[in-house]
């Protein structure tokens, strides 16, 4: 019995132990980020605030850049797919500017997983589990109390990114972070045709999702939302609502801030992974169906 108790008191140590540090590290982080942020409160080039603490990329420092100068009335925020919400674009908007916030993930486990972190009872957080359509997206706003004006939105699904933000009326955000799909390369204003149940593991290749960066342009003129710059590995676009746009903001064009991400190779119908030129990637991707929003949007006035 005695060796039990003292396997069970090191084990827990070890445990209490493991989370002291995990703690520790990502206050470390934080203080690193806040540190950035004030090191950058002068500089007015969009490209050069990129920093990360909890975000994939450089995603946070451009976000801290953003709320710096866009007037934001409503210190409220809306992520989706979002996983375990260890890396997001928003998880250091919410422990840094004190902003509260609403995430959607289609997964039960990671909705859990946010929903035993310390944040979420020491932050204004909400988790929701919920596949996102864009039949349900405005039902699942309205539902949670996010609607109308709130201060950013932050789109990442890996699949059905573009009708979902196409769908959204609920909500209009100051600032809107999406995912692009540079592989689909920069002429062309494309995303993969609508379907309800779409995940990105139903294609082999791990490379056909999304949208194009111009199809969101397009989209964003649609919706009264001015481009205003990409992150350095091209993969998240950003966009602030026109009449929300400071002066030290200009508004871009998609072939003028295109950026191509550095990730490269696709799965073959085996399931191997094979290390390919972009120039391969988008070969690939053209004889795959896409939808030309371009023809869309020209029958319709902006909104």
């Amino acid at each position: 019995m005695h060796s039990i108790t003292k396997t069970l008191r090191y084990f827990f140590g070890r445990l209490f132990k493991t989370t002291d540090i995990e703690t520790r590290l990502a206050r470390m982080q934080e203080a690193l980020g806040r540190i950035e942020t004030r090191q950058l409160a002068s500089e007015t080039n969009f490209f050069r605030n990129e920093f990360r603490v909890s975000s994939q990329w450089g995603e946070d420092g451009l976000i801290q850049y953003l709320v710096r100068h866009v007037a934001v009335d409503r210190k409220v925020f809306v992520e989706f797919g979002t996983e375990d919400y260890r890396e997001s674009n928003t998880r250091f908007l919410l422990t840094n500017n004190q902003w509260s916030g609403l995430l959607i993930d289609g997964s039960e486990a990671n909705i859990n997983v946010i929903r035993k972190d310390d944040i979420y009872w020491q932050y204004n957080l909400k988790a929701v589990q919920a596949f996102i359509t864009r039949d349900n997206i405005n039902r699942l706003l309205t539902e949670n109390g996010i609607t109308g004006d709130i201060g950013l939105l932050s789109i990442d699904v890996d699949g059905n990114d573009y009708w979902i933000w196409k769908a959204i009326d609920a909500v209009r955000p100051a600032i809107v972070v999406v995912e692009y799909n540079y592989r689909f390369g920069k002429d062309r204003a494309v995303t993969i045709p609508y379907r309800e149940d779409f995940v990105r593991t139903m294609h082999p290749s791990m490379i056909y999702f999304g949208a194009s960066l111009k199809a969101f342009w397009l989209l964003g003129k649609q919706k009264g939302y001015a481009f205003v710059g990409t992150n350095s590995t091209g993969l998240n676009a950003f966009f602030v609502r026109k009449d929300k746009l400071p002066a030290v903001l200009k508004e871009k064009s998609f072939d003028e801030d295109f950026t191509a991400g550095h990730y490269r190779g696709l799965f073959n119908d085996a399931g191997v992974l094979q290390f390919v030129s972009p120039e391969e990637e988008m070969q690939y991707l053209a004889q795959l169906p896409v939808v030309d929003v371009e023809k869309d949007f020209t029958d319709h006035a902006p909104l």
